[in-house]
């Protein structure tokens, strides 16, 4: 995938090096708002695991290695912003994008082991050789620590329609590459600190509003997401898949050059 993205923005910058279809540059930068959707996290052991105590579940349980595990997080309102130049042709247009996104955790919930719901077992049962703590694992994660955040390198394509007066409606779709950190600490207790990069796309729709011969200001509409993220749990020897996609509304300028 990382390939293809490199191709394609390479194609671009072939393409904006011909004088014969070249229109005129532009840079833009824009900030809006993140919504991560919620993340339904799965993953397994990968190695056996004895539990500590539990309510349920006596101390000293293996687990073996493979057993499913897993639970949902839920994110707050983030924040988004971008960096592109591009280069039009006619009414389309192509672009080199650096764009960043951060969203805290809201809260974790329904963490099953096996196929089964485990939120009401004392907390330690999640450690070796622990005695019962006093909290339940449903107690522990809904305290939710930690964030998403992802650094993103894109190559878009956009379509300009036909301007209505000083509006030109467009659309926009992008491939490309996310770096993506994960910071899963509930409670204060880190169950997953990683990172991971991955391929990452987009759509996109919006308007721009020309406020001279050559400054224009949009808002826009981004779906943005990239493959699940394979994260390595640190509060046992685990692996995690985390679903990253977001709807982001932003606003920003753009200055042809």
């Amino acid at each position: 995938m990382l390939r293809s993205t490199l191709g394609a923005a390479a194609l671009m910058l072939a393409l904006g090096a011909s004088p014969a279809v070249a229109q005129d540059y532009y840079g833009s930068v824009s900030l809006g708002a993140s919504w991560l959707d919620d993340s339904d996290n799965s993953g397994a052991l990968t190695s056996d695991f004895t539990t500590g105590a539990g309510t349920t579940i006596p101390a000293g349980t293996v687990l073996p290695s493979g057993t499913g595990l897993g639970w949902t997080t839920e994110f707050d309102e983030g924040y988004a912003l971008s960096a592109a130049i591009g280069r039009r042709f006619g009414p389309f247009r192509g672009e080199l994008e650096l764009a960043y996104q951060d969203n805290d955790v809201d809260t974790h919930n329904g963490v099953t082991v096996g196929g089964g719901n485990i939120d009401a077992e004392d907390a330690g049962v999640l450690i070796t050789g622990s005695p019962n703590l006093g909290v339940t694992v449903g107690e522990l994660v809904d305290d939710g620590q930690g964030s998403v955040d992802t650094t993103f390198l894109f190559a878009n394509g956009y379509y300009d329609f036909t301007p209505v007066g000083p509006v030109t409606p467009y659309i926009g779709a992008g491939v490309g590459v996310g770096f993506v950190n994960v910071d899963y600490s509930p409670s204060g207790v880190t169950i997953v600190d990683d990172d991971a990069t991955v391929f990452a796309y987009q759509l996109i729709g919006g308007a721009s509003f020309d406020i001279s011969e050559r400054t224009a200001l949009f808002a826009q509409y981004r779906y943005r997401a990239t493959e699940d993220v394979e994260t390595d749990v640190s509060l046992f020897d685990a692996n995690l898949d985390i679903e990253n996609r977001a709807s982001i509304i932003e606003a920003g300028v753009r200055f042809r050059f």
